[in-house]
């Protein structure tokens, strides 16, 4: 029986959607900001958080060096549905949705708030 279990979950495993894509591009937004490439960074939100982000006057860059997100550190959880996914590091939790050329952040520097859903510093 438990070789059977075990099985059936390698094989669930085996077919669920590619959570690797989605874990580098949270490590790679994280990279940016940490190297001060704040505009990089940018490239890699959707188009409408990026647009949301500033304030007046202020670009998307500004903005983003403005926050200081916290490092992003190790992948620790990535969870995919359909097109969304959630990237849990250890020092931060970021949302992404999956468009024709690749993972895109939606939301960083998010945080649990209880019996609520996330917080987040950047979101669309």
């Amino acid at each position: 029986m438990r070789i059977l279990l075990i099985a059936l979950a390698v094989a669930v495993a085996g077919c669920g959607v590619d959570t690797t894509s989605a874990a580098r591009a949270a490590e790679r937004f994280h990279a940016a900001l940490s190297a001060h490439q704040e505009g990089a960074a940018c490239g890699m939100l959707t188009r409408k958080t990026a647009d949301k982000l500033p304030g007046p006057g202020q670009s998307c860059a500004d903005a983003l060096r403005e926050l200081r997100l916290g490092p992003g550190g190790a992948v620790t959880s990535v969870s995919v549905w359909g097109e969304d996914a959630q990237v849990r590091l250890a020092g931060d939790t970021l949302f992404l949705h999956r468009f024709s050329d690749g993972w895109r952040v939606r939301a960083a520097g998010c945080e649990p708030v209880r019996d609520l859903p996330y917080e987040c510093a950047v979101e669309d």
